[in-house]
């Protein structure tokens, strides 16, 4: 119906919201690892930024995966400085909802965490995931290195082959650029499915699965 269909084009920047300079409040310690949510990790760890739909979801996926140290929500890929959850849910910030994952590679592999994200959610299907639909809900991994960045382009072209294999037709559509700025989300959204066990998750994935690189 029309007062339901959203707006699936990006904001640019003359039409996105203007934001603020200062950043939303957030929470205070992780609800699952009783760890300071927004401190540096440890030396040697390294950080994954993805968004594979509705980040609560997703958050729960990697803080379940072992050598992950730390995971939080927030908004990353667009525009808008310091954007609210309502905000990136009008269409016009230009952010798509993300989980930053903090992990020690001597335990998980960046090449780990990315099968985990492609095998974790349906990358083909654009500005949605199932039946959440908006920019908001769009795939993208914002990398923080060029190794990063190599390893996601090989593994997603890989996936693609193991998709038309498994006879899909569509191509990948997850967002691959460098990382600007992550804008944490609210405390309420922060490990939101240890904190409400029954609530919603619209993660489901395609069922096939995606190769490692030899390398990994």
């Amino acid at each position: 119906m029309f007062f339901m269909k959203k707006n699936l084009d990006l904001p640019t920047a003359e039409t996105a919201l203007k934001g603020r300079a200062a950043a939303i409040p957030t929470a205070e310690t992780h609800f699952v690892f009783g760890r300071p949510l927004t401190a540096a990790p440890p030396e040697g760890f390294e950080t994954a930024i993805f968004g594979l739909g509705c980040f609560w979801g997703a958050e729960r996926i990697f803080w379940k995966t072992p050598g992950v140290w730390l995971t939080r929500v927030g908004y990353a890929g667009g525009i808008t400085p310091n954007p609210t959850y309502e905000e990136v849910c009008s269409g016009r910030t230009g952010h798509t909802e993300i989980v930053e994952v903090q992990f020690d590679p001597k335990e998980v592999s960046f090449a780990a965490l990315v099968k985990l994200f492609l095998e974790s959610h349906d990358p083909t299907q654009g500005m949605r995931q199932g039946n959440d639909i908006g920019t908001q809900y769009r795939s993208a991994i914002y990398v923080l290195s060029p190794e990063q960045e190599a390893t996601a382009r090989e593994m997603i072209a890989d996936y693609e082959k193991a998709l038309a294999a498994a006879g899909h037709r569509e191509k990948v559509t997850s967002e691959i650029k460098p990382l600007d700025k992550v804008y944490l989300a609210e405390d309420y959204h922060q490990q939101y499915l240890a904190k409400n066990p029954n609530g919603y998750c619209g993660i489901g994935g395609t069922g096939v699965s995606c190769p490692l690189p030899q390398r990994a």
